[in-house]
């Protein structure tokens, strides 16, 4: 039988871990943007189809949640259909339009056509801090733009996104060519291509690495339901699959923060506390990687 992730956290997490709203630890551990020193909380989330709906009293409660442990960054797309929007009304149901540090993308061709789309982001979102050019579409011709509207002041950060593996060299190029302020990419436990070069690239250039797909659309959950939590969870202060996921990625010193996407306000709450308690170190990470996929 496959358990949901419901299911693992009722099986092997306390209903204190995961009570919604519930007192949370001050101080989520953060890590600096090293272009500017900024503080960014290391714990983020994601809007990939969880934020594509109009209905989002549940969406509110996530970010609540997210917020009130300290968490900051909120990422979307203009490719993910009405979840722009919906962080935007998200944000003013809650009050907390200057709180969050939001992240959006640029992702069609052409200078003009891309300035309109960043434009119109902006609008839906409130603002954004950080804009991404998604999956490197016509990366060349945004890059000039994306300078440019930070020194004036439109955006605070730029950066590259990719979802494919395939694209790590050329994003390795552009890293080392444009010094981009940021890089989003995929990494977990299971999918480690990234250790190669990528994340070692970024390290050395200086920028801030957001991490999509920390638990593979699900799929490592899958894999959890065959085994019990294991006794060295506690040595990182984990009570939960989720924890040990993402504490695996920020066991990785290039990493600044995972986004894992949700609707569900108690996963929210599951996976922010993977920003507080010790961390594994590079022992703690072979062990995980041994542990769980041999």
């Amino acid at each position: 039988m496959i358990l949901s992730r419901r299911e693992l956290l009722q099986a092997g997490v306390s209903a204190a871990a995961l009570a919604v709203g519930g007192p949370v630890v001050a101080g989520m551990r953060t890590r600096p943007i090293p272009r500017s020193g900024e503080e960014l909380p290391v714990i983020g989330m994601g809007t990939w189809r969880t934020f594509d709906t109009a209905e989002r009293a549940a969406l509110v409660q996530v970010v609540r949640t997210l917020f009130g442990a300290g968490g900051r960054v909120i990422d979307s797309s203009p490719m993910y259909g009405r979840s722009e929007t919906t962080v935007g009304e998200v944000l003013e149901d809650l009050g907390e339009k200057n709180r969050a540090f939001l992240a959006s993308k640029v992702w069609t061709s052409g200078k003009d056509e891309g300035i309109a789309q960043m434009r119109e982001s902006i609008r839906r979102m409130g603002r954004v801090d950080l804009m991404q050019i998604h999956n490197l579409v016509d990366w060349r011709t945004h890059v000039p733009t994306l300078r440019s509207w930070k020194d004036t002041g439109a955006i605070r950060y730029w950066g590259l996104t990719h979802y494919s593996l395939s694209a790590f060299a050329e994003m390795e190029s552009i890293v080392r060519a444009e010094k981009p302020d940021f890089v989003q990419l995929p990494y977990s436990v299971g999918v480690r291509e990234a250790e190669q070069r990528l994340l070692p690239a970024c390290g050395s250039q200086g920028v801030a690495v957001l991490v999509m797909r920390p638990f593979e659309g699900g799929s490592l959950f899958a894999d959890a339901r065959r085994r019990p939590l294991p006794g060295w969870a506690a040595e990182i202060e984990c009570t939960s699959w989720a924890q040990i996921f993402l504490k695996f990625i920020l066991g990785h010193p290039a990493v600044t923060c995972p986004i894992p996407a949700t609707s569900n306000p108690a996963h929210m709450a599951d996976d922010v506390r993977a920003g507080f308690g010790r961390l594994p170190d590079e022992a703690m990470r072979r062990r995980i990687v041994k542990d769980l996929l041999g």
